[in-house]
C-alpha cells in the first residue's frame, strides 16, 4: 500500500509542481464547506440542524431502518445517533418502534410531520441548487455531475485499494 503512494510521488514531473492537487483539493473543500453553510441557512426556517436533516433525508429514502443500521450508514456512533433520534422524536418528526420479530431492535420511521418537513427540504434544496447553478446550461450541469461522479468513483477505488477505513 505504501509502495503505491511512493510510486505516485515518484512519478511527478517538474511540470506537476504547479500543485494542481492542492488547488483542486482546496477548491473541492471550499465548495463543499460553502454549500453546507448555505444549505444550513436555507433549512434554518424548518428548525432542523444539519445532522437532523441528514437523518430525515436518509429515512425519506429508507424508511423503517433499524436504528443501529442507520448509525452505520450515516457513519455515526450509536450514542450520537440515539441523541439525534431522541430530538427528532420529541419534535414529532420521526417515530421509533420495536421491530415486529425482535423487540430489542428499534426501527425508525418518518412521521407525517417528518415527511412534510422532507418535502419542504426538497423544495428549499431545489431553489438553492438553481441559484448555485444559475449560470450553467443543462449540458454544463450534466458535465459537472458526470465529472464529480468520476472523482467520487476514483476516490472510492483508492479508499478500497489502500484499505482506508
Amino acid at each position: 500500500m505504501a509502495g503505491s503512494k511512493e510510486k505516485a510521488v515518484a512519478t511527478l514531473s517538474p511540470h506537476d509542481e504547479d500543485n494542481w492537487d492542492q488547488r483542486l483539493g482546496f477548491l473541492m473543500h471550499d465548495v463543499s464547506r460553502l454549500r453546507r453553510i448555505v444549505f444550513d441557512e436555507f433549512m434554518k426556517p424548518l428548525g432542523v440542524t444539519r445532522s437532523q436533516w441528514w437523518v430525515l433525508a436518509y429515512l425519506s429514502r429508507h424508511d423503517g431502518m433499524i436504528q443501529s443500521d442507520l448509525a452505520n450508514v450515516l457513519d455515526l456512533g450509536k450514542a450520537a445517533l440515539g441523541g439525534l433520534i431522541d430530538r427528532l422524536e420529541s419534535s414529532a418528526l420521526i417515530d421509533r418502534r420495536s421491530d415486529g420479530t425482535d423487540r430489542r431492535v428499534k426501527r425508525v420511521y418518518l412521521s407525517s410531520k417528518g415527511a412534510q418537513t422532507v418535502k419542504e427540504m426538497r423544495i428549499r434544496s431545489h431553489v438553492m441548487s438553481e441559484r448555485v447553478l444559475q449560470d450553467m446550461s443543462s449540458e454544463d450541469r450534466q458535465l459537472l455531475a458526470n465529472m464529480l461522479s468520476s472523482v467520487k468513483k476514483n476516490l472510492l477505488k483508492i479508499k478500497h485499494d489502500e484499505g482506508i477505513g
